[in-house]
């Protein structure tokens, strides 16, 4: 592997400590065991890395070096619009993140009406990834729909209901609960269209009254209380990564 002459460089093991891989002898020796790559190529002891720029695997998982690269993730409460800022004063996404130094953006969106798991990053590359709609990340939600809902619904959605702007169907679909006229149901989809979830239920007959999304790719909701935020583990950022091929 080429040596890299940077400003910034330093030594590898070093660079996987600080990361949080862990100490600099057990990274020495993930290194001599070659289990650990820098842009593509196995690396050696005795490398320099860039850790703002270097793409470092162990064991074929990503390990992010750069410290100003911000993974968080946020229980967006019912309300509040997807955007930093709203010009029209309503409570937008900067107001429960204000303690976060760096610059962050929100990846994908759900209206405001919507509830639950949202991911907000610095990281373009891998924002992009995850909302373009080729890596087919999946997205689980929980529904409070009309009911009963009978099973040929859960068949419907799944085959694909047609809407006005194309066809689109679920990649998975559960009957958790029923309670008087209301079903809550668990539907995971791939896509990311306006309202998505909202238009397959309209089209089948059971409105919803109540969306919360509780898990993007690896990523899951858990009981992150509404308008909390709290910085994703380095496994979870290992995880996304993998989950879009980096």
């Amino acid at each position: 592997m080429p040596k890299v002459e940077s400003e910034n460089a330093e030594r590898l093991q070093k660079v996987l400590a600080s990361a949080g891989v862990g100490s600099r002898r057990a990274c020495e020796v993930l290194i001599a065991a070659g289990r650990v790559t820098v842009d593509g190529q196995r690396a050696s002891l005795g490398d320099k890395v860039d850790p703002e720029t270097a793409e470092i695997h162990v064991d074929g998982q990503r390990v992010v070096t750069n410290t100003k690269l911000v993974y968080i993730a946020m229980n967006k409460p019912r309300g509040v619009v997807s955007t930093m800022a709203d010009e029209r004063g309503r409570e937008a996404l900067a107001d429960y993140v204000g303690d976060v130094n760096q610059r962050v953006y929100h990846v994908g969106r759900l209206d405001a009406d919507s509830e639950g798991l949202l991911l907000l990053t610095n990281d373009g590359t891998l924002a992009h990834r995850l909302m373009h709609p080729s890596y087919e990340v999946p997205k689980t939600y929980r529904a409070e729909v009309a009911g009963p809902v009978p099973r040929a619904v859960g068949r419907q959605l799944l085959k694909g209901v047609e809407l006005e702007d194309g066809p689109a169907k679920a990649d998975a679909f559960k009957l958790v609960d029923a309670f008087g006229r209301t079903a809550l149901i668990e539907i995971v989809l791939h896509e990311g269209r306006k309202h998505i979830v909202r238009r397959m239920f309209d089209e089948v007959g059971h409105p919803v009254s109540r969306l919360i999304r509780t898990a993007i790719g690896p990523i899951r909701l858990g009981d992150l209380k509404p308008g909390r935020t709290r910085r994703l583990t380095n496994a979870e950022v290992a995880a996304l990564f993998k989950s879009v091929g980096g």
